[in-house]
């Protein structure tokens, strides 16, 4: 028996209409279907698809046995979502092996910051594995605020909130259009780079883009933001006709 096809299939920033022809064929088509999620939560991906999945489809939630319980420096974190992803990739294999297509489903770009890429490349090389690209969450975050993002020559930097706050204030300061990602906890910390870096009044933050939450404001006057779906950007000012 040849094996089967996983599928890392991008879902793009939040609406179903926003996901591309080849995505949507993909996931109504899917008789196993696996997404990431928090214990305990639906999971964003496997929200998007509502109402799409076909009545036989057999889901395979993997959830995440820690997010930010314990800090990314902490030696434990590597090595516990080291041991969540081997037994993820165990498992998608054999239905692989079997014979069976699997469908991932992937908030965003698969290739971008997601989740998928740490199963790909423990794939690649022992199944067939495709990748559908999509419509990245930043790209549906900036086109929300309705302005272009960059112009010209602008040098546009994505960042992770996560970075240490001396990090973030350089690299902000260095760059002309931004787009920071993984907010999270770390909205104070990053208002403060910002202020150092003297961006703070330029910010943009977004949440729930392309979802019907959607909020647009500037980051100095937003108020109960839910940081978890957010990306805070500033637009670039380059040259232009």
């Amino acid at each position: 028996m040849s094996a089967g096809i996983i599928y890392g299939v991008g879902l793009g920033p939040g609406a179903q209409d926003l996901m591309s022809v080849r995505a949507d064929r993909l996931v109504r088509g899917a008789r196993h279907v696996a997404f990431f999620r928090k214990a305990g939560r639906k999971g964003q991906a496997r929200a998007i698809v509502e109402g799409m999945l076909h009545a036989e489809a057999v889901e395979f939630p993997m959830e995440y046995p820690v997010t930010t319980e314990i800090p990314f420096s902490d030696p434990r974190y590597n090595e516990i979502l080291s041991g969540f992803y081997a037994d993820c990739t165990a498992h998608l294999q054999r239905l692989a092996k079997a014979g069976a297509d699997i469908v991932v489903l992937c908030e965003g770009d698969p290739f971008f910051y997601g989740s998928f890429m740490h199963l790909y490349t423990r794939l690649k090389d022992v199944v067939p594995v495709e990748v559908v690209p999509a419509i990245t969450g930043m790209s549906g975050a900036w086109t929300a605020t309705g302005q272009p993002i960059t112009w010209g020559d602008d040098v546009l930097t994505v960042l992770m909130a996560t970075l240490p706050e001396n990090v973030l204030a350089e690299k902000i300061a260095a760059t002309d259009a931004l787009v920071v990602m993984k907010i999270g906890r770390n909205l104070p910390k990053l208002k403060c780079a910002l202020q150092t870096a003297g961006r703070l009044e330029d910010a943009w933050i977004v949440e729930y883009a392309q979802m019907p939450r959607q909020r647009v404001q500037r980051l100095t006057e937003a108020k109960d933001v839910t940081p978890y779906f957010s990306i805070v950007l500033i637009h670039g000012q380059g040259r232009r006709p």
